[in-house]
């Protein structure tokens, strides 16, 4: 179950990570504006009511969050910082350095909420081939109208495609904390983004808002009160990489730039295997047919055994534990016996895989039986002999 399967309203679940909230609010706003965007007119200021905000922290991830029902235009994105100046200004330095910086000159980048296109043109600009997504209607048509390329429709999931997806970066802006289910939408970007691919995120900066005591900074339309912890939380529980998160705006905004997370290579280890199976067996080889025992029955030996296919030409493995011993080596099927089987039943060579007691071991078998044995070490990756 999700935590959006969870969080339904009324409950005490946190909407990103489905921890419990704790019991009590952080703070309880009385008759607070219903909306950032709802002004009423002379026409409609007799039925314009204030709402209550109840303002509440998760006790497992520490995100804080609004206990209301999202604004009714929760999906759009309204944009008033389109009329200042120094704003498009800032983001037009912002943009050309993000793009030069991972190289996405000419590469297709994706704005999630792109309101009127304020950005889409900058970011243009810049040297990206821009897309928009915009759920508005009217905002959708008139970036259409504008020349700009927007699918009108809103992220939901991981199940949404986008028409010129994969995507070689994406920027969401100021949007992410109104949204009622930031991990769907996450998710949903993720699917559309190409391997490797690069993100610029940002939101409202609580750590400032705590640090200056600003509580008029607290509104209906902000479900999300972010803090670089809980918004790199965020980031990463959703498939991202995070590289950096910045204060920026006279420290208003966190801005983080991420990763599409990919999976670990480890092309390596399959490399390594092969090259140590092959370098066992030629030692195993060079003794005859089942003339060399094991000393170990560690996990790590365990699992060479298997890893190098050495079930059928080992002739048993040494163990001091006396619990292990009577007992078979599992998948490859050795006998596991003490020490003093060493003398009953001798063999040519020993090889020993004992981890951090493998020069004890060693120790122990060349006083016992001077250079009646030969002894060989696996350290790490590789065969080690013994003087």
């Amino acid at each position: 179950m999700t935590p959006t399967d969870k969080t339904v309203m009324g409950s005490n679940l946190c909407r990103v990570c489905g921890g419990a909230l704790f019991r009590e609010p952080l703070l309880a706003f009385k008759n607070m504006p219903k909306a950032a965007q709802h002004l009423p007119d002379a026409t409609t200021v007799d039925k314009d009511h204030g709402c209550d905000l109840d303002i509440f922290q998760c006790s497992r991830c520490g995100l804080v969050q609004l206990h209301n029902e999202p604004v009714p235009y929760w999906r759009e994105v309204i944009r008033a910082t389109a009329f200042s100046q120094e704003m498009g200004e800032f983001r037009k330095e912002q943009f050309k350095a993000f793009v030069e910086q991972y190289g996405l000159s000419g590469k297709k980048i994706v704005e999630i909420g792109c309101g009127k296109g304020e950005y889409l043109s900058l970011m243009q600009d810049a040297g990206a081939r821009v897309t928009g997504t915009e759920f508005s209607e009217a905002s959708a048509s008139h970036c259409i109208h504008a020349g700009m390329r927007v699918e009108r429709l809103f992220v939901e999931g991981p199940e949404i495609r986008l028409r010129d997806a994969p995507f070689d970066a994406f920027f969401i802006l100021n949007f992410l904390e109104h949204l009622a289910d930031p991990n769907s939408t996450l998710q949903g970007i993720s699917a559309n983004l190409a391997d490797n691919a690069i993100g610029l995120i940002e939101v409202p900066n609580f750590d400032m808002i705590l640090k200056k005591k600003l509580f008029s900074e607290f509104i209906a339309d902000h479900l999300f009160y972010f803090t670089r912890e809980t918004l790199n939380a965020l980031l990463e529980r959703n498939g991202f990489e995070v590289i950096e998160t910045r204060e920026i705006w006279h420290d208003y905004i966190l801005s983080a730039v991420v990763r599409k997370r990919r999976p670990i290579d480890l092309s390596a280890f399959r490399q390594q295997q092969a090259l140590l199976k092959s370098e066992l067996t030629r030692f195993v080889a060079s003794f005859g047919k089942k003339n060399v025992a094991v000393w170990g029955a560690g996990h790590q030996a365990l699992a060479v055994l298997a890893l190098a296919d050495l079930g059928g030409t080992i002739k048993y493995v040494v163990d001091s534990a006396p619990f292990k011993q009577g007992r078979l080596t599992p998948s490859t099927h050795i006998p596991i016996v003490p020490p003093e089987t060493l003398t009953t039943d001798p063999v040519a060579a020993v090889l020993i895989m004992a981890a951090a007691y493998s020069n004890e071991v060693a120790s122990i078998i060349r006083k016992s039986f001077g250079a009646q044995i030969v002894i060989a070490i696996l350290r790490d990756d590789t065969l080690e002999a013994v003087n």
